[in-house]
């Protein structure tokens, strides 16, 4: 029996095996945490780019705000036909949309962030508004974004003549921004939680803002 416990001490028959099922979770969780920092890059670099192709086809779509292509600043600060618009003429136009249900898109609304915008508020809604053309535009490029995902805002940018007979009056500075945005690594799943991303964000100035083009 002596001898027997001897040879059982000894013997490393299957100590590969037993170390390997010791350092394989550990290389399961290595190679699973490699392969979600790529979705991890993957997923930023499409919403960054989403936000680049978004603001490119905002600045020469119909701007969101209804009244905003049509506004004359003639009369508005004492500006006549053919003056440069200051800055200071109107405000920050923000515009959103609230989450879409099955085949409905949501509800598009402007506000006025700061300043005056004499334009009013109103948005169209619908599939074919300016901001559900900007939203199908930007998801071309990231295919789970939502419409609550999208903010399109209008900056005063010093340029524009009042009285414009060629298309809006001003040419704000178009921002897109992208929020609400969530990434879940594989690892999570068994937790249930995600990683909130940071907000991504591009602007451009006012081209034609017609939809000459682009509509």
């Amino acid at each position: 029996m002596k001898r027997l416990f001897c040879h059982l001490r000894h013997d490393t028959v299957g100590s590969s095996a037993a170390e390997f099922a010791m350092v394989l979770p550990l290389l399961i969780i290595f190679l699973i945490g490699i392969i979600d920092v790529g979705r991890l890059m993957w997923t930023w670099n499409e919403a960054e780019k989403a936000t680049q192709m978004g603001v490119r086809f905002a600045i020469v779509t119909d701007p969101v705000p209804s009244g905003f292509a049509g506004y004359d600043f003639v009369g508005t600060s004492s500006l006549t036909q053919g003056d440069v618009i200051p800055t200071n003429t109107y405000g920050t136009m923000t515009c959103t949309s609230t989450a879409s249900s099955g085949n409905t898109p949501g509800t598009v609304s402007c506000s006025c962030t700061s300043g005056t915008c004499p334009w009013g508020t109103a948005a169209a809604s619908g599939s074919s508004s300016p901001f559900r053309l900007i939203y199908n535009r930007m998801k071309m490029f990231l295919p789970q974004l939502k419409d609550n995902n999208v903010r399109v805002l209008y900056k005063p940018s010093g340029l524009g003549f009042a009285g414009d007979p060629n298309g809006p009056d001003a040419s704000p500075i178009v921002t897109v921004q992208l929020t609400g945005l969530s990434f879940t690594p594989a690892l999570f799943q068994f937790f249930r939680g995600s990683i909130t991303l940071p907000d991504f964000s591009a602007a451009l100035t006012m081209e034609d803002g017609q939809g000459t083009t682009s509509n």
